[in-house]
């Protein structure tokens, strides 16, 4: 009788059992599966109302309004995400788990927080702000990107035996 095939990821464990009990316990794991699609949501329709901005030269307003919608997502997503790293992990941010992401999650806020500034201060011309707003966006599709690939991780290696 043939033998199953070895999972690639089976060396591979995200969570130790009672991380991920109390990722399993924890209010943040379902805030942080509200916010995240959510966030998502608004990305793409304000991904589709810069371009439109850079395509019409109209909508500007109202691509400056989502692109500060998304960032409001984005830091409740970071701070509610803070929390649940603290409450599975015992540390706010940079648990080795997920060290990079975090990394790169703060790359993605000071985009985010940049275009803020340029807004609130007039530091460049609105289209200046809106490839500021693109270049958040590129590097929030990357993060977001490496939280999925996260996530899959840790279903892949939930199905290996302890």
């Amino acid at each position: 009788m043939p033998q199953p095939k070895k999972n690639r990821h089976s060396g591979y464990r995200l969570y130790t059992p009672a991380e991920r009990a109390r990722r399993d316990a924890t209010v943040w794991t379902t805030i942080q599966a509200i916010l995240a699609p959510l966030q998502f949501f608004v990305f793409l329709v304000s991904l589709c109302l810069v371009m439109r901005y850079f395509v019409t030269g109209d909508g500007y307003w109202v691509a400056t309004i989502s692109v500060i919608l998304k960032t409001g997502f984005l830091y409740a997503i970071m701070v509610t995400g803070s929390m649940w790293e603290k409450v599975v992990f015992g540390r706010w941010l940079f648990a080795p788990a997920f060290f990079w992401e975090d990394v790169f999650s703060f790359l993605v806020i000071a985009l985010h927080t940049a275009y803020i500034l340029a807004i609130t201060y007039g530091w460049t011309t609105p289209a200046g702000e809106m490839r500021i707003a693109l270049a958040a966006y590129f590097a929030y599709v990357i993060n977001a990107g490496q939280f999925l690939w996260k996530l899959r991780l840790a279903r892949l290696s939930e199905r290996v035996p302890a």
